[in-house]
């Protein structure tokens, strides 16, 4: 019997190290819709929202949707700012819950997308308050300023629709 015990445990032992070795010793863990950092065509973007919403409603922020594609300069351009700006990227964690929504010959989101004023240009933000109702539409060619995303006008659009800050949906 103490045998049998022995090649019980063994085997549970083993079989506990084989998993744990085959996942690379990670657990797998959910990304938060706020922790994308590229345009993803296969992401669901109405469920990205949901979920931001969710997001939203606890954390008193309001939701930042990043319209746009890896195919598009700019737009990485602007979230590449976004990122690596101290600023800007402090101010977006404390205030928005950002969600990369794909436009892509892959993927358009048509129907998502149609739920808001017409997008002419990419990159393109929208602000959602934290029912998910929308604030703002912004051309980020507005945000440029020579060959870039100018930082200043970026932080200061930013803080114009922190949720503290809201206007009237325009």
């Amino acid at each position: 019997m103490k045998t049998i015990k022995v090649i019980f445990l063994s085997f549970l032992l083993f079989s506990f190290v084989s998993g744990y070795a085959h996942e690379g010793g990670k657990k797998k863990v959910e990304k938060k819709t706020s922790d994308v950092e590229k345009f993803d065509p296969k992401r669901d973007a109405a469920k990205d929202i949901e979920n931001a919403v969710k997001e939203a409603k606890k954390s008193g922020k309001n939701i930042l949707l990043d319209v746009g594609g890896e195919w598009c300069p700019w737009c990485r351009a602007l979230g590449k700012l976004f990122a690596e700006n101290k600023d800007i990227a402090s101010y977006m964690k404390e205030n928005y819950v950002v969600v990369k929504v794909n436009y892509s010959p892959e993927n358009k989101n048509q129907e998502v997308l149609s739920k808001y004023p017409k997008i002419t240009g990419y990159p393109h933000l929208f602000v959602l308050d934290k029912d998910g109702k929308l604030l703002h539409s912004q051309e980020t060619g507005a945000l440029e300023k020579g060959k870039g995303h100018d930082p200043e006008k970026v932080l200061s659009f930013l803080k114009e629709w922190a949720p503290k800050n809201e206007k009237k949906a325009s």
